[in-house]
């Protein structure tokens, strides 16, 4: 299947830049998986298309400010880090820039020497695994240092550094927000309990593959990037349970719609587990553990257009998109919404 036919025109402008002051007053486009029909909200009217039995999945994984800037120690030369995984105690794997400043041996200082770091390895693209040092509880002296890691299609600076995260964000770990996620808050999810409504939690890292591009002519020869996830027996039973009765489980985000399908592909049902997983969903996957979708607005071409794509249909999905840019939604992580029922 060619990457081509998940393209559309999307003027720049269109793309969100900062987000709503309001998690909630983001614009909620209504999409009928079957029909193709469409409506126009407001995100607080999510409540209206939620029915007592159903289970909202959100993935509970907390924002790294991962991004760093220092110099190297001997020569004074700017260097950024962005931390990607975190491998073996303090070493972490990285994406270096400039890369050639560093070379294996290199120490790197931060913060005014507050946190330093030694190259241990090389690596391709940038690629370089540092072994930190530090005084204290290395996530508060990152808290302090670091700065989020945004897309790279949003060129403002955030100024407060939770608008960047869901109001559930609980374990550490992702180099990216489950963006689906940021338009609830405490009182829209107290409301939706409240309703008779479940919530359950996952966990998926979100890597920064996710922003990668297909690069290849055809979906098949696209290498899917891998993320961590990992679901508790309580989320487990909830959702097999939920399944018996006959209500409809939907996720929030494509990172949850990847892990929930993953464990249910892999195991038949909801169990507790954990790993790796670098699922690709595209058009002809048929889902066996959702009944809808929560996602924002998606680039052209990506992964998560197709992912969508799967569950809407390629055609619907195109005809919601064109009708998004035409009623000026606001794309991708700091945008619009949209509920595919």
């Amino acid at each position: 299947m060619k990457v081509d036919l998940f393209d559309f025109d999307l003027p720049e402008e269109l793309i969100a830049q900062t987000p709503l002051e309001n998690r909630e007053a983001s614009r909620l486009m209504v999409v009928d998986k079957e029909t193709g029909e469409i409506t126009h909200t407001h995100f607080r009217s999510i409540l209206s298309y939620l029915n007592k039995g159903d289970c909202l999945v959100l993935n509970d994984t907390r924002v790294l400010p991962a991004r760093l800037y220092g110099v190297k120690e001997d020569t004074g030369a700017k260097v950024e880090v962005l931390l990607l995984k975190q491998k073996d105690g303090d070493t972490w794997e990285t994406l270096v820039k400039p890369a050639k400043r560093v070379k294996e041996g290199t120490v790197l200082t931060f913060g005014d020497g507050r946190l330093k770091a030694t190259c241990t390895d090389i690596g391709d693209h940038g690629g370089r695994m540092l072994e930190f040092h530090y005084e204290g509880i290395f996530y508060e002296v990152l808290d302090a240092l670091g700065e989020m890691p945004l897309p790279p299609y949003i060129h403002e600076q955030l100024d407060d550094k939770e608008r960047y995260q869901t109001v559930y964000a609980k374990h550490r770990g992702s180099a990216a927000a489950p963006t689906a996620g940021l338009h609830f808050t405490e009182e829209l999810l107290q409301e939706i309990r409240d309703k008779g409504v479940h919530t359950a939690f996952i966990t998926l890292h979100v890597g920064l593959g996710t922003f990668r591009p297909v690069s290849s002519d055809t979906i098949e020869d696209h290498d899917m990037h891998s993320e961590f996830y990992q679901m508790t027996d309580e989320t487990a039973k909830l959702l097999n349970d939920v399944k018996k009765s006959g209500g409809k489980i939907i996720s929030v985000g494509t990172t949850s719609t990847r892990t929930l399908e993953t464990i249910v592909k892999k195991h038949g049902k909801f169990v507790e587990s954990s790993g790796w997983t670098s699922i690709f969903i595209y058009p002809g996957y048929q889902y066996e553990a959702i009944n809808g979708l929560i996602t924002n607005f998606h680039l052209p071409k990506s992964t998560l257009i197709m992912l969508v794509s799967a569950l809407a249909g390629r055609e619907n999905i195109l005809h919601a998109y064109n009708e998004a840019v035409k009623e000026r939604y606001r794309f991708f992580s700091f945008g619009d919404a949209m509920l595919i029922k």
